[in-house]
């Protein structure tokens, strides 16, 4: 399996037909996974606001003003507004904002952007990223894409790539019913492939200033398993989660 960025994008903005943008810059294979960061899915669909664009609730002068108490530094309720607005549900109000989004993604701060963004900018996530992720491999000689992000993990320090939507690829590779080399059947072994391919992605696309957001990952080959499109674990199954809603921070 080979991966390499795609060189030269420009800087995307609003409208922009992202696809073309990338089918103009690289030769791709049908049986390629474009792996394109949601940094710049957001802002050819125009999801670059203001901070002004959210007046603060009274929740979320609340929030920011515990966040402040708890961290020292100063917290604008106008984000806390933002991430509200963007959240189905905070699983967590201190000592950081988690959150759960519409499309069934839990991370922090609703997954909302402030770097490569002008100042007093907020990028937010697209409202659909699988569906985004649909609309671009409409535009490209491919049959899989995959919208990524980066974020934390729970009992591991620091971020890696995630995969937010896909289309044209199940989500997870299914080895349930298959054997080791030992000839012991598995029994709950559900590897999910488009994240594993988002964190690769990610190693190349980097976090910074490299303005290589599109990755293509070539001669990637599922193989004989089957798949499922189950990715965000269900409410009722995420014992964590549950943990988590009848948890409070106590600092």
């Amino acid at each position: 399996m080979e991966l390499f960025a795609v060189p030269d994008l420009p800087e995307i903005r609003e409208g922009e037909d992202l696809a073309a943008a990338i089918r103009d810059r690289v030769d791709l294979r049908p049986d390629d996974v474009v792996c394109v960061a949601s940094t710049v899915v957001s802002k050819a669909e125009g999801r670059t606001f203001d901070l002004d664009d959210f007046p603060p609730s009274e929740r979320a002068r609340g929030i920011a003003s515990r966040l402040e108490a708890i961290s020292g530094e100063e917290k604008d309720p106008r984000f806390a507004q933002a991430v509200l607005e963007e959240s189905d549900e905070l699983l967590l109000e201190a000592p950081f904002l988690l959150t759960a989004t519409r499309f069934g993604h839990v991370g922090v701060n609703a997954g909302i952007d402030r770097s490569n963004v002008p100042a007093g900018d907020l990028l937010l996530l697209p409202e659909d990223p699988t569906e985004s992720a649909e609309r671009i491999r409409e535009g490209l000689p491919v049959d899989r894409v995959i919208v990524t992000d980066t974020c934390g993990r729970p009992f591991r320090h620091g971020q890696r790539g995630v995969a937010v939507g896909w289309a044209g690829m199940h989500a997870s590779r299914d080895w349930r019913g298959e054997t080791d080399r030992d000839g012991r059947e598995l029994g709950v072994t559900v590897e999910n492939v488009v994240d594993e391919l988002a964190a690769a992605a990610n190693l190349l696309a980097g976090e910074g200033d490299g303005g290589t957001p599109v990755v293509v990952v070539r001669d990637f080959e599922w193989g004989a398993h089957g798949g499922s499109d189950e990715h965000f674990r269900a409410v009722e199954g995420d014992f964590v989660r549950q943990a988590l809603q009848g948890w409070e921070f106590d600092g």
